[in-house]
């Protein structure tokens, strides 16, 4: 608490003296009214208050945490800066967002950046700093025709993917070092209770922009004077039809040539290279028949003939998503669909696929190293064929599946817990549960894949063999 009054007092001082020092054009003047504006307050109080708390956790723990931390709180300082100018300008047109966005959008690439370029034992916090600073993104709120959903709702379908991995980091670290379970913490209490109250409470309709403010925002497209010259064209041979049909013409050609020439009675050995005496079998005086090892390795390094397919993400006929070989993903999102609509998902791999609002069935098949998140499933979850998997349910679930997988984290809600959960021919299943409050660690269950099966009273009867279950 003397923190926050200590903040709260130099940030009236910085005001007093901002005031006192302003320029003949009011620019001082507007960037102090700006900076006493309650919601501008409010928005210091979260940075030292919440923020600080992230950081002083992150501190405990160091090294790529702490750097991914502090870039967290520099998105949260450039976003007060995008709030104050809203304070003094008026609303830019959408080429005008898109520059108004950039200081914000730098700061959030610098994250996506170290997760990408960082192989660290922390990935999960990482991935879980980089995708929570999309919520912030919800400044860039202009209407319903922008793209973006309501501000609140932004914050909190945003933090919905960051939460996979934060669930991963309390899982890992619950036993372990408490550090960890109070960053994960203390980063979901900065977006899910504070930061979005606090658009609640200010911005529930997205920003309020001046409208005596300056103009400069907006960057219009100029139409190019008549002195300019115009662009290139592109190259019609790129595009034109006889660029896109000489293969099987030319090889055609080729082939008859080649007859042609066997027919006419010419010579047709007379290029080819003589075989001297030195090159014959016989005269050799290596005989061993040892292959050389050079040859070896030129034929071990032969490409596969593996097949990369392309990328698929499209709703079929109105009723069937499919999502289908994406690869390093981890921004696939599903937010239009309904409760007759199924979700296909089929050789993915270091993917993850979020899934808004509630479908019929989801399956996912031949997939690798991939985290599925989604809320209500009306019939069932399916799992089949699959290494490394992570699924999530938000809502409900009468009946998840898992077959011939090894590998899969299912993560329960309270209201699934009542879910039916099938396997066969599958190892390493674990179950995790929310524990009896919000503040309790998930608990895990491992499901058995081990039984024993004993001739009792004419028939079969089979147990699991008994493993951990917390």
């Amino acid at each position: 608490m003397n923190g926050r009054l200590m903040h709260r007092f130099k940030a009236a001082v910085s005001r007093l003296t901002g005031r006192g020092g302003g320029d003949g054009d009011g620019g001082g003047n507007e960037s102090s009214a700006a900076c006493s504006d309650p919601a501008i307050i409010a928005y210091d109080d979260l940075i030292s208050v919440n923020v600080g708390k992230l950081k002083s956790a992150a501190d405990k723990i160091g090294g790529h945490v702490s750097d991914v931390t502090n870039v967290v709180a520099e998105a949260f300082n450039v976003q007060k800066e995008l709030l104050v100018k809203t304070m003094q300008s008026q609303k830019p047109d959408m080429g005008g967002i898109i520059e108004f966005l950039e200081p914000l959008n730098e700061v959030i690439m610098k994250a996506e950046g170290m997760r990408e370029r960082k192989r660290s034992e922390f990935s999960n916090h990482l991935n879980a700093a980089a995708d929570s600073l999309r919520a912030l993104l919800w400044i860039g709120y202009t209407g319903k025709d922008c793209g973006l959903s309501m501000p609140i709702a932004h914050v909190e379908d945003s933090w919905q993917m960051a939460e996979f991995y934060s669930n991963k980091v309390l899982v890992e670290f619950r036993n372990k070092d408490a550090n960890h379970v109070e960053w994960a913490k203390a980063l979901k209490e900065l977006y899910i209770s504070c930061l979005r109250d606090y658009v609640k409470s200010h911005y529930p309709l997205g920003p309020v922009w001046s409208s005596t403010g300056k103009a400069n925002l907006s960057t219009p497209t100029k139409a190019p004077n008549s002195g300019a010259p115009a662009p290139p064209a592109p190259a019609a041979a790129l595009f034109s039809s006889n660029s896109a049909q000489p293969s099987p013409s030319r090889s055609k050609d080729g082939m008859s040539a080649v007859f042609q020439e066997i027919n006419s009675g010419k010579p047709v050995t007379s290029g080819l290279r003589k075989v001297t005496d030195d090159m014959k079998t016989k005269n050799r005086s290596d005989k061993t028949g040892v292959v050389p090892v050079v040859e070896k390795e030129s034929r071990s390094s032969m490409p596969s003939n593996t097949k990369t397919l392309p990328p698929k993400f499209e709703l079929q006929m109105g009723r069937k998503w499919a999502v289908e070989n994406q690869i390093g993903r981890k921004d696939l999102v599903v937010n239009d669909c309904d409760s007759k609509q199924t979700v296909y998902v089929f050789g993915c791999k270091d993917s993850v696929l979020q899934i808004q609002g509630k479908i019929n069935n989801i399956t996912i098949d031949k997939c690798t190293k991939t985290g599925i998140v989604f809320k209500d499933v009306v019939a069932a979850c399916e799992v089949v064929n699959c290494n490394g998997i992570d699924v999530q349910c938000q809502g409900s679930a009468p009946t998840i599946s898992v077959d011939n997988t090894s590998g899969c984290q299912l993560y329960l809600s309270k209201d699934s817990l009542k879910a039916s959960i099938t396997t066969a021919k599958s190892s390493e299943i674990n179950v995790f549960v929310p524990g009896a409050s919000p503040d309790d660690d998930w608990e895990q269950h491992s499901l058995p894949q081990q039984y024993i099966h004993k001739y009792k009273d004419e028939r079969f009867v089979t147990n699991p063999v008994l493993q951990s279950a917390g």
